[in-house]
């Protein structure tokens, strides 16, 4: 295991934060403000992690750090998940002069045995070396959440409809709505789920998570932020940034009108939108996979020694 000095550790957790302050400043700034955002409050919201957990520093469970670095000049900690008694969560600590933290493995596998077996499975199966990429689906799953609502009824209530409502159900009644990501399906509307060619659940999700979709790409981030502190923090971050990226494409290509945000119309409506949205996609699939080989790298030589979840 590689130790880093107090010095070094210290080093590190601030550039980490102050990367991690730069990312989501826009986000808190508004949140001072009462302010709502229908592209990028989607990351606090849909993904409950909140700007004050996605800070904190973590350097992986490769890596391990002298404890001192935890806390100020006046033995103060400096950091938000250390307790009175100066223990980290999720951390376990060598005794001795230079006691050094790491991250604590074995209750992470005990206790976690069922998701981290979840994940990593997942993970592995939608990786594009092992599962065909799907590049038809046109991002249509936010379509089909606004199939047949009348007005008010929408999500982004702040948020015009691009075409009218007539015109938006008839985008989905003469497409192929071929959405297999779980957790877009479910926000369906009645009227359009039995449109869809499957109905996914959490039991097959292993089987049908498709590497080219953009949620399957965006919950890179949920997955790396439940795998910590097994994973390093820049990774983490990494991931966010890919998260907020596809969100972008992801309403960009919505039957919302985004533009009043500042950002493009990919209609997908159109021939020339569809064949727009797949160049896309494939870029943001491509550094989806990049994301997932890195998070299975890291994690190797854990699955061996977790517990079969049941």
């Amino acid at each position: 295991m590689t130790v880093l000095t107090a010095a070094e550790a210290a080093a590190a957790r601030t550039a980490h934060e102050e990367r991690a302050d730069a990312l989501t400043a826009a986000h808190r700034q508004r949140k001072q403000r009462g302010e709502k955002h229908a592209v990028e409050d989607f990351l606090f919201t849909y993904y409950p992690f909140s700007p004050a957990r996605l800070r904190r520093w973590h350097p992986g469970w490769r890596v391990g750090y002298e404890a001192s670095a935890d806390l100020d000049a006046d033995g103060n900690p400096v950091i938000a998940d250390v307790d009175e008694a100066g223990r980290r969560s999720w951390y376990v600590e060598s005794p001795g002069p230079k006691a050094v933290r790491r991250a604590d493995v074995e209750r992470y596998l005990a206790e976690r045995a069922s998701a981290f077996t979840f994940m990593t499975r997942l993970l592995r199966a939608s990786t594009l070396t092992r599962r065909r990429p799907e590049f038809g689906c046109f991002g249509l799953h936010e379509w089909a959440m606004v199939h047949g609502l009348t007005e008010g009824q929408q999500r982004h209530e702040d948020l015009p409809l691009r075409l009218t409502q007539a015109e938006t159900d008839a985008v989905v009644e003469r497409e192929n709505l071929i959405c297999s990501h779980l957790d877009a399906f479910r926000f369906f509307t009645p009227s359009a789920a039995p449109r869809n060619s499957m109905e996914p659940t959490r039991a097959t999700q292993v089987d049908h998570d498709n590497p080219a979709c953009l949620h399957v790409g965006m919950d890179l981030y949920k997955w790396a932020m439940k795998l910590t502190p097994l994973l390093p923090s820049g990774l983490v971050l990494d991931c966010f940034e890919h998260a907020r990226a596809t969100r972008v494409l992801d309403m960009e290509a919505s039957p919302y009108d985004v533009r009043p945000l500042g950002y493009g119309v990919v209609p997908i409506e159109t021939p020339r939108g569809k064949a727009e949205y797949v160049r896309s996609q494939r870029e943001l699939a491509a550094g989806a996979d990049a994301l997932r080989e890195r998070i299975l790298a890291e994690l190797e030589g854990l699955e061996a020694s977790a517990p079969v979840g049941r």
